[in-house]
């Protein structure tokens, strides 16, 4: 009978974490994050640790089992898993990713609220509030993290945008987390509102007030301006690795560049060239003398091989030649996809296990930014452009960014869509323009602003051209990153805490 009882909220919060997905890219119905927020603050607010934690875990299956659906897709279709087997690896991942990153956040709310014996509605909302924001940060971090799916992206093309630049994307999770449950606690309360209540909602009403003057300030400048053709390849996944097609993908980008020389950049995506640098040295080398003759910097994702300390390492890197200079090895890496977890017991399972190119190793992290003739670049491979506080301190010491990505695992799934909304609230809170250089899309060039300039159509080999501005200038964000905001999520936590331990 108690389970009867219990099963309607259950359900109900593994519906909010599905409604969560439709706030983000393709659909961004962002107001249904209040919604959402506001329901499972709801459901668990005075519940016992038991079905706080149940509802709790349904709400994180339903976030990550639609928002996060595109891992079937390389599972399936490139992993070559059979589909019940692809959907039980994409279960077990949604399990996998719900109980290090949401569960636990359910169990810290309820142990602070027992804990304190935090009574009322409105303070309850702070303390869900701080905790939730908390957790996300704990989410980029935490076994190399999975920063996806953060609230504050579904702010991105609204005009309550303009923290981002001061606070990051946490600011604006905090910013809608925080107006959600508030505004819960009036209807809990059934709109009698208490002196804290009303002093709460007049704050948050603030903050929604002055976004939209922040989003009318440009806190960094133009000093130059570059011109650049960003090349969309458009080479199937299930060709790209085959080694009898590797001709084929070198005409393919040979032909789109050929009337390209002669812009001050000419970029083709991650790995445009499938196979190790040492392998392709003439054809590098005829690039090099090409793009040199034509004064274009050219730059390239491509897999190094480096065997210098004796034993061979490979990375995921970008390189920049012709009046270009640098090399960057990639940072962060993806589970599965560039490195095997548990390798040893993993490697051979199933081909999903043994992708191409899955056994890379980690870049330094103290590496050279990429030169070019009157700018320097912030290059970001692929997964690197999801982690905030990474990319901005990319970014302080350069006036243009640079993303190439390779999405096609993905196919025509909501995953691509998701990761270029994320790239373009780097641009935002960066206050640089990036070009972005993929495979089959999305090829784009974003504004200052987060803001689509151009864009090539996905799936269609073709070549954006443009001219892109070099900024200069730091925005709050990249100068103090998100401590500000993490502090005040703490601050909230605690300030609960101290009212409610004062009590007799």
């Amino acid at each position: 009978m108690i389970l009867k009882n219990k099963l309607p909220g259950h359900l109900m919060a593994a519906l909010a974490g599905v409604l969560f997905t439709f706030a983000f890219s393709p659909y961004d119905y962002w107001p249904v994050l209040l919604l959402a927020s506001g329901c499972i603050f709801f459901l668990t607010q005075k519940e016992a640790l038991r079905p706080a934690l149940v509802r709790g875990s349904m709400f994180g299956v339903g976030l990550f089992g639609s928002g996060t659906s595109w891992v079937y897709v390389s599972i399936h279709e490139f992993g070559s898993a059979p589909v019940p087997l692809a959907i039980a690896l994409t279960l077990l991942f949604t399990l996998f990713l719900t109980s290090i990153f949401i569960t636990p956040l359910f169990l810290a709310y309820v142990k602070l609220r027992d804990r304190y014996k935090v009574a009322t509605t409105w303070q309850r909302a702070f303390l869900f509030a701080g905790v939730w924001v908390l957790f996300e940060w704990f989410r980029t971090w935490f076994l190399t993290g999975f920063p996806w799916l953060l609230q504050g992206y579904a702010l991105l093309d609204t005009p309550f945008q303009g923290w981002a630049p001061v606070t990051g994307v946490y600011g604006l999770s905090l910013l809608l987390i925080t107006t959600a449950c508030l505004l819960t606690s009036v209807l809990i309360d059934k709109c009698r509102l208490s002196a804290g209540q009303v002093i709460a909602l007049v704050s948050i009403a603030a903050a929604w007030l002055i976004s939209l003057p922040l989003n009318q300030i440009t806190w960094t400048t133009q000093t130059d301006k570059l011109s650049f053709s960003a090349i969309q390849g458009n080479i199937p996944q299930s060709l790209k690795w085959k080694p009898g097609y590797l001709e084929d993908t070198v005409r393919t980008y040979f032909k789109l560049t050929e009337k390209e020389w002669g812009r001050d950049l000419v970029i083709w995506p991650e790995n445009a060239l499938p196979v190790f640098y040492s392998s392709v040295r003439p054809v590098i080398q005829q690039i090099d003398r090409q793009a040199n003759a034509s004064g274009s910097a050219f730059i390239t994702g491509i897999p190094m091989d480096d065997n210098s300390t004796g034993e061979p390492r490979y990375y995921n890197a970008i390189i920049a030649i012709g009046t270009g200079d640098g090399r960057y090895y990639k940072q962060k890496l993806v589970p599965f996809g560039e490195y095997v977890p548990l390798e040893s017991i993993l490697r051979g399972l199933i081909d999903f296990f043994d992708l191409p190119m899955s056994a890379f190793s980690q870049g330094d992290h103290n590496q050279e930014l990429l030169e070019v003739p009157e700018a320097t670049i912030a290059p970001y491979i692929c997964y690197e452009v999801v982690y905030p506080d990474f990319a901005a301190e990319q970014a302080k010491d350069s006036g243009l960014l640079i993303t190439i990505s390779n999405d096609t695992w993905f196919g025509r799934s909501i995953g691509p869509l998701q990761h270029y909304q994320i790239a373009r609230m780097r641009s935002l809170e960066t206050g640089r323009y990036m070009i972005r250089a993929t495979n089959d899309g999305k090829t784009a060039l974003i504004n200052d602003r987060g803001q689509t300039v151009k864009s090539i159509e996905r799936f269609k080999a073709g070549v954006l051209r443009g001219d892109v501005p070099v900024m200069e200038g730091i925005t709050p964000f990249m100068r103090l990153g998100s401590f500000p905001v993490l502090l005040l999520s703490l601050l909230m936590i605690v300030l609960v805490a101290c009212r409610n331990r004062r009590k007799p």
